[in-house]
């Protein structure tokens, strides 16, 4: 292992989790796939290796620190963008069946050929909308752990990813400041879409020390039939 590989397993080792040679080997092929892609459209703007291995990788593998992913066997993650928690996730935690959401085509045109540069099996990607998207049979109310990275307040989150989150499953929603107030804000759409706060959790990343939160319900019943709303509506209107 190289300097970056030993500091992230050092990172890691804490809670119990240990990465393979070919996991590594993964995570710096995601590291060039990344790179290469990001010259020609704006996935990230964090390239050099040791940040992505920390604000990227790292950052999304906190998730499963609370938690407990050999629980988990359907992931959703919503707003994927560059593949992230949901990638690093998969290459950890290989016997997830990860699907991964998106309304922008050219990303989900990168994340299938990342899942075939990593050969990563049990991978779908699916270019919709949330709104659109968790109306289908096949994804509503479907997933055991549903999960989203700094793509809009709680109260919005709630209703793009709550839909997808089967009755017991739990929403993880992936913050970088304090999201006490959000919490607050949110607290009808938790109400309506049927889930209840089960933890928001802080951490910092350990080279930057920036601080982090992970903010999970729990999916209490099945998603009311009015929701999710129509596209945008959301946005322009939340739950308050």
């Amino acid at each position: 292992m190289d300097n970056v590989q030993q500091q992230f397993a050092a990172w890691l080792e804490p809670y119990g989790l240990s990465v393979s040679e070919r996991q590594f080997n993964q995570l710096d092929r995601y590291v060039e796939v990344l790179a290469d892609w990001n010259e020609r459209m704006n996935l990230t703007g964090i390239t050099e290796r040791s940040a992505v291995y920390e604000k990227h990788f790292y950052d999304s593998v906190t998730l499963s620190f609370h938690v407990p992913m050999g629980n988990v066997q359907k992931m959703a993650d919503i707003g994927s963008g560059a593949g992230f928690p949901g990638i690093p996730l998969k290459i950890l935690f290989p016997h997830l069946q990860l699907t991964i959401i998106d309304s922008l085509n050219k990303r989900i045109q990168f994340l299938e050929h990342l899942a075939g540069a990593l050969e990563l099996e049990g991978v779908t990607c699916v270019h919709a909308r949330a709104e659109e998207a968790a109306r289908k049979p096949e994804h509503r109310d479907t997933y055991d752990l549903v999960t989203a990275r700094a793509v809009a307040r709680l109260n919005v989150l709630n209703e793009f990813c709550l839909p997808f989150t089967r009755k017991g499953g739990l929403f993880a929603a992936m913050k970088g400041s304090n999201p006490t107030d959000e919490i607050k804000e949110a607290a009808r759409s938790m109400q309506v879409l049927q889930a209840k706060l089960t933890g928001d959790y802080k951490l910092m990343l350990p080279a930057e020390q920036s601080e982090r939160h992970i903010v999970v319900l729990e999916k209490t019943a099945a998603t009311p039939k009015a929701y999710p709303r129509k596209p945008g509506t959301p946005i322009r209107t939340p739950i308050i």
